[in-house]
């Protein structure tokens, strides 16, 4: 394990924190236009995770902040939780 690594009990208080956050903010993240949907993950950065637990907002496809209302924007971290915006594309239930 190296030092940016939390440890067993540190990383379990991480996620029981996200898991809380998304609990308590799920239904408004997905409320906003285009997200599909919300989860508790691994934040990615140029397709590689980073290790950092963050809340995952699924949407079909990213847009630009410049293009969306203020109240359409989604959060950069909700209660201290760092959000990852993943676009998905459309989903589709399988058969």
């Amino acid at each position: 394990m190296s030092e940016a690594e939390p440890s067993g009990g540190e990383a379990q208080e991480i996620t029981a924190k996200a898991q809380a956050a998304k609990q308590a903010h799920g239904a408004f993240l997905l409320s906003l236009p285009n997200v599909v949907g919300v989860g508790v993950g691994l934040r990615m950065r140029r397709g590689e995770p980073t290790g950092e637990v963050a809340l995952v907002v699924m949407v079909n496809r990213k847009i630009p902040d410049t293009e969306l209302a203020p109240d359409q924007l989604i959060p950069r971290e909700l209660d201290g939780v760092p959000i990852d915006v993943l676009e998905v594309g459309d989903l589709k239930a399988g058969s």
